[in-house]
């Protein structure tokens, strides 16, 4: 059996703290340029290529931007992506989503996609959340054939919208997934 000596316990302490320090919390980084650059960029090849979505935009209360959500999966799966949260054109937050699934999938993919939140409380829920799972109040907008945006009387109607575009990359099967998105310091 191995005693661990106060002596051995603050070397270990005191050789780890440089490791630690490397874990920076993002504060003084380029990390939230990084995503704004990126947010301004994706918002303006949405508006270019799905002209539709500026009406969603300017009736929404607040939108969220996650410019590359990456996922990859093989029976089990998983995704990852950063963004920014835009009222009346301003960053007030970042996030992170998180994606997980399981069922018969393979494959990988990116994609890009815009939460537009149509009433004020579903903006307050999700700010006011400590992390927002996407589930069955948000309403999904899907290209049509024409590359035209599309959105139905039911999408038109929930409080929120997400318009999912640029997808990239091949994923096939049928699986149960959901994303959960948390507010993040880049």
């Amino acid at each position: 059996m191995n005693i661990l000596t106060r002596r051995a316990f603050t070397l270990g302490i005191l050789a780890g703290t440089p490791l630690l320090a490397a874990c920076g919390n993002g504060v003084g980084s380029d990390g939230a340029a990084k995503i704004d650059a990126r947010v301004d960029s994706t918002l303006s090849h949405m508006y270019s290529t799905y002209p539709n979505t500026r009406q969603l935009a300017e009736k929404s209360t607040g939108m969220l931007v996650m410019p590359v959500v990456t996922q990859a999966g093989l029976g089990l799966g998983g995704g990852f992506g950063r963004g920014a949260l835009r009222i009346n054109d301003v960053t007030v937050d970042y996030y992170s989503a998180t994606k997980g699934s399981i069922g018969l999938q393979i494959g990988a993919q990116q994609f890009a996609h815009v939460l537009f939140f149509m009433t004020d409380d579903a903006l307050q829920n999700f700010r006011r959340s400590s992390g927002w799972v996407a589930g069955a109040d948000v309403g999904y907008a899907f290209n049509d054939y024409g590359e035209n945006l599309r959105a139905d009387t039911t999408t038109a109607s929930s409080p929120i919208v997400a318009v999912i575009f640029g997808q990239a990359g091949a994923m096939i099967g049928a699986s149960v997934e959901g994303m959960k998105y948390t507010r993040i310091i880049p």
